[in-house]
């Protein structure tokens, strides 16, 4: 607390009229390492910011955040350009912003000066619990480094290179963690001296753990891996001893709406949101069923819970497996799928895409689709338009990336409808489809033309998105798991 009011964070001030300061109060923390030991024991004072009223005490509160898909193929740059990776930590960021607003807030308990009990402090930094905190913070870091010279990413505006004379560095905003992508250590120790000049830093050194995402770094590449994470799971939810399943998904049962009582849809939603960080983090092969099974938290019933089961039950028996970056082929390639309304209480149908990147997968997606189609044409179409949306992104997001050969050939989309495919080729368009799948038909066309991507046809048995769409057996399961760079540490 001394420390935050040497700082000039607030000062003590009488009572303004006609103001209503906010409350504070201290939260207590331990810190545990990946292993599930304690780091550090923390106390932080945090504002209680819900009282904030919009236009009074703030304006704007957006703050971007690094995708874990970009850190995903950061790390896959890294291996196909064997660069060095290093971590940092920005102790307490939210200090840093600079107050725009008048903002009164109560003493915190404790630390009530005598005699000025009624007193209250205005704040001349941010605290943590602040509306607009995040927000102050980024475009503080934002400032710094544009002026250091440092360029920002199009694509994704928490990505930051300099690059010159055969050498550069990456940096990688994730809140306050700071990943650093450098040619040398020579290059990243000279940013880790500037950014300590502005900022208290912790160095991690070189990267082992980032948002929970173990990175183990060998000769052969990089792998991204949540064992531990995992394991964590199955014990919480107390299936850590449970038998194992070859399949996340059973096929041949056909889930359906429950309209009795559900049973106990408390635990059966917190299962799921732990295992949609999983799903989207290190374990595509999960998606489908994890996606799946999120359509039925409001009331699930006892096919539903089986289901679920099996998938923790899955992970029981492939928990080291992981995503490992080889850093061959440099290429980034698509796949996109879809699978037409398969169940009798659906009325949409399924899309899956996914990319690979270095050997590993970067970016994959398992959704029900959000509108209407006649066939599994339009079914294909309208997978492969969302699918080319996020090659867009990927594309626009490796051509403003030093190291990546430039220009950034088209990427190649593999799908496995002929039909489709046929209409994307065709010049002239004479079909009877609605129009928001001829508008769909356009943009793909659009998108061909332009260079940002190539179409081409691949059997169903090789494509590696037909794993997001649909259950499939055990082979299948471990031949795309393995097309798709995942394998056991």
């Amino acid at each position: 607390m001394d420390s935050i009011m040497s700082n000039g964070t607030w000062e003590i001030t009488d009572h303004p009229c006609g103001c209503k300061p906010i409350g504070c109060k201290w939260i207590f923390k331990k810190k545990l390492r990946p292993d599930g030991t304690i780091e550090k024991y923390k106390a932080r004072l945090v504002a209680k910011g819900f009282t904030q009223k919009e236009g009074e005490d703030f304006f704007d509160t957006y703050s971007p955040v690094a995708r874990i898909t970009t850190i995903r193929v950061l790390l896959a740059l890294a291996a196909s350009y064997g660069l060095h990776v290093h971590q940092m930590d920005v102790k307490t960021a939210f200090l840093y912003g600079e107050l725009e607003e008048e903002i009164y807030m109560e003493q915190p308990d404790g630390y009530k000066i005598p005699g000025q009990e009624n007193k209250v402090c205005r704040l001349i930094k941010y605290l943590y619990g602040l509306k607009q905190a995040p927000k102050q913070w980024h475009e503080k870091f934002d400032t710094t480094l544009i002026s250091a010279g440092f360029s920002v990413n199009e694509a994704d505006k928490c990505v930051y290179y300099r690059y010159g004379g055969g050498q550069g560095v990456i940096l990688c905003l994730y809140v306050d963690d700071i990943l650093i992508f450098g040619t040398n250590t020579a290059v990243i120790d000279e940013i880790k001296s500037f950014l300590s000049r502005y900022f208290d830093m912790k160095d991690l050194g070189p990267a082992d753990v980032i948002l929970n995402i173990k990175l183990i770094k060998s000769e052969d590449g990089i792998t991204l891996n949540q064992s531990h994470y995992t394991e964590k799971i199955l014990s919480r939810f107390g299936f850590e001893d449970c038998k194992v399943t070859p399949t996340p998904y059973d096929a041949s049962i056909k889930l359906q709406k429950f309209e009795g009582e559900g049973k106990d849809q408390q635990r059966y939603s917190q299962i799921i949101r732990s295992l949609m960080y999983l799903a989207g983090a290190t374990r595509p092969d999960i998606s489908f069923a994890v996606s799946k099974l999120s359509q039925f938290t409001s009331n699930p019933g006892d096919d539903h819970w089986k289901a679920l089961e099996r998938v923790l039950r899955y992970l029981r028996g492939t928990t080291s497996i992981g995503i490992h970056y080889s850093g061959y082929p440099p290429a980034l390639e698509g796949y996109s799928d879809s699978n037409w309304i398969s169940d009798v209480d659906e009325t949409k149908a399924t899309s899956g895409y996914v990319f690979t990147l270095a050997g590993a997968v970067v970016s994959w997606r398992s959704r029900k689709q959000t509108v209407l189609t006649k066939s599994t044409t339009e079914a294909e179409l309208v997978a492969l338009e969302t699918a080319t949306n996020e090659a867009e992104w990927l594309r626009e997001l490796l051509m403003d990336l030093p190291f990546v050969e430039k220009p950034v050939l088209p990427i190649l989309m593999y799908c496995d409808n002929q039909s489709m495919l046929a209409q994307v080729m065709n010049t002239k368009d004479n079909s009877k489809s609605n129009k928001h799948i001829k508008r769909r038909l356009k943009s793909v066309r659009k998108m061909k033309n332009s260079g940002v991507i190539a179409v081409s046809y691949v059997r169903s048995e090789s494509n590696l998105a037909d794993p997001f769409t649909k259950g499939l057996p055990r082979n299948a399961i471990s031949v795309a798991s393995k097309n798709m760079g995942m394998r056991p540490v």
